[in-house]
């Protein structure tokens, strides 16, 4: 982190920020969506960027995510590096073509000719009562596309630095923000700063259980650590931050270290990043493991809109907890 005094600003203030800084150094870098101009998005992230950036580089969209990811993947491939927001990342869904066909294709399929520096911003997953269709958490779609990059910040200071170099990389990236943290405030630096893709973080050390997630995931497993932490069971807890590419050594070496696994995701538990992340740890870390690893994860069915039945499909904190306690204390308790 930087040296320089940090603020406590809103992951929301801080994606602002990372858009006004890259769009102050890189003309190419122009963003487009529904509501972002004039009224600054339907969550403030685009915010004041008309006003400075002028109508030719922050570009009100018409009601057609298809045609706005496509005009992205025009753009990029002549050299801009545009950034498409999207209101509701449910609707991505209308752009699948445009992102997984050729987005993510043509650096390949181009022989490394041509590239598509484009960034797919989008609020997702549930928590507020939008029910089935504004709820989804979808990111195991795009983990499962090669060529895609794709993030899920859970900090302000992880969402600016990641965001920046979202913007400056030179494939695609699908870049997911859980809708709940646009609000959750948090220490960032004033000066510049970058996080990388593809690194994880290690956001809280511990010894008896590793906990890997990411997005509203992480603050679940921070909070079950405080829970079990006076029962003396201390939690690792592992931010993926970056899903794809995945930051494998990082979880390895907790998991060696304390040879346990819980895994904490949003998404619906068939074929998600949950999977992925377990299926991995088995293949390359099976002699470390002194139990199966779980998944955490969201029901199989799609989001209520009651609230009391989305809490019910979604992980919750005592979810995490009562995973970890399956885990460490039969083995406590037979003094292994």
């Amino acid at each position: 982190m930087s040296d320089r005094p940090a603020r406590e600003i809103t992951m929301a203030q801080a994606l602002n920020e990372a858009l006004h800084e890259e769009m102050a150094r890189e003309p190419g870098v122009f963003v487009v969506g529904e509501d972002i101009a004039q009224l600054g998005g339907l969550f403030q992230v685009t915010s004041g960027l008309l006003e400075r950036y002028g109508p030719q580089r922050v570009i009100d969209a018409p009601i057609s995510e298809a045609a706005q990811a496509g005009a992205g993947v025009g753009a990029a491939l002549v050299g801009c590096r545009p950034v498409i927001e999207l209101q509701i990342a449910d609707f991505v869904t209308l752009t699948m073509d445009q992102i997984v066909n050729h987005a993510a294709k043509w650096r390949y399929m181009s022989g490394g000719q041509v590239s598509v520096p484009m960034v797919l911003r989008g609020a997702i997953s549930s928590g507020i009562g939008m029910a089935a269709q504004h709820s989804q958490t979808l990111e195991a779609w795009f983990v499962h596309a090669p060529g895609l990059v794709v993030v899920m910040p859970s900090t302000p200071y992880d969402a600016k630095g990641l965001l920046k170099s979202a913007i400056r990389e030179d494939n695609p990236v699908v870049f997911l923000e859980k809708r709940l943290l646009y609000s959750r405030l948090g220490e960032v630096p004033a000066s510049e700063y970058m996080v990388p893709i593809g690194v994880a973080d290690v956001k809280r050390p511990g010894k008896d259980v590793t906990v890997v997630a990411y997005a509203q995931g992480v603050h679940l497993a921070l909070q079950a650590a405080r829970r079990v932490a006076p029962d003396g069971i201390d939690l690792e807890v592992v931010d993926i931050r970056t899903l794809r590419p995945l930051d494998l050594e990082t979880i390895l070496d907790s998991v060696q270290k304390t040879g346990h696994l819980v895994v904490v995701s949003e998404g619906a538990r068939t074929g998600s990043v949950a999977s992925e992340i377990v299926a991995r740890v088995v293949e390359s870390a099976w002699d470390s493991l002194r139990s199966a690893p779980v998944r955490v994860t969201a029901k199989d069915t799609p989001i209520p809109y009651a609230a009391a039945l989305e809490r019910a499909v979604l992980p919750q904190v005592d979810d995490v907890v009562a995973a970890v306690r399956a885990l460490v204390e039969p083995t406590t308790a037979g003094g292994d």
